[in-house]
């Protein structure tokens, strides 16, 4: 039975690891950032000691959960910046961006925030604003996008999509999609005013 015991130990610590995750990512999803440690450790069903044990800070912790999401944002960046249209690839990435964040209420706190000594999140963080700068640079150039566009428009568009609230992530998502749509009317040099999505119910019925 000796024999076996390290092998056991790896397994549980690596099945504490992922209930974390999952809890982090649930609760990080619907409430934000916010959300306290503790409260963190008894979704997961652990000990606070054992979760300050894997992740010793939230900084690491919020790194750590939405790893996908960092994969995923990259990929969609580097997908548009391949189309040979720019403005169709910077179209894209304000669509395909603002979707994924809609999904997730954390994730856009974490992509904007500073945490210190945590690298993947600041480091995805400086690839999609480059990638995104020469993409909108190439846009312009072609007479697609607006001449007075300036980077720091697509941050307010990331704060404002974070504010969409809807009775569910489905109804959520396809209100960013409409607003998505608005936007990229609005960045247009020229704007055809193609039909925009449907509209979600936002508003309380009456």
């Amino acid at each position: 039975m000796a024999d076996h015991l390290p092998h056991a130990l790896r397994s549980d610590a690596l099945d504490n690891r992922e209930r974390i995750l999952d809890a982090a990512r649930a609760l990080f999803s619907a409430d934000g950032l916010d959300v306290p440690m503790r409260e963190v450790a008894r979704r997961a069903g652990v000990g606070p000691a054992t979760l300050y044990r894997r992740f010793p800070t939230k900084q690491v912790l919020v790194a750590e959960a939405f790893a996908d999401q960092l994969h995923a944002c990259r990929a969609i960046v580097d997908e548009a910046c391949a189309d040979p249209d720019p403005w169709r690839g910077l179209c894209q990435v304000i669509e395909r961006i603002c979707g994924l964040h809609a999904r997730d209420r954390g994730f856009t706190q974490a992509f904007l925030a500073s945490f210190p000594g945590v690298t993947n999140i600041a480091a995805s963080r400086e690839y999609t604003v480059k990638a995104v700068a020469e993409l909108a640079r190439r846009a312009k150039d072609a007479g697609r996008l607006r001449s007075d566009f300036v980077l720091d428009d697509l941050i307010l568009v990331l704060m404002a999509n974070k504010g969409i609230r809807a009775a569910s992530t489905a109804a959520q998502v396809m209100a960013s999609r409409r607003f998505a749509a608005l936007v990229i009317q609005a960045f247009e040099a020229s704007p055809q005013h193609a039909p925009l999505p449907p509209a979600a119910r936002l508003a309380p019925s009456r």
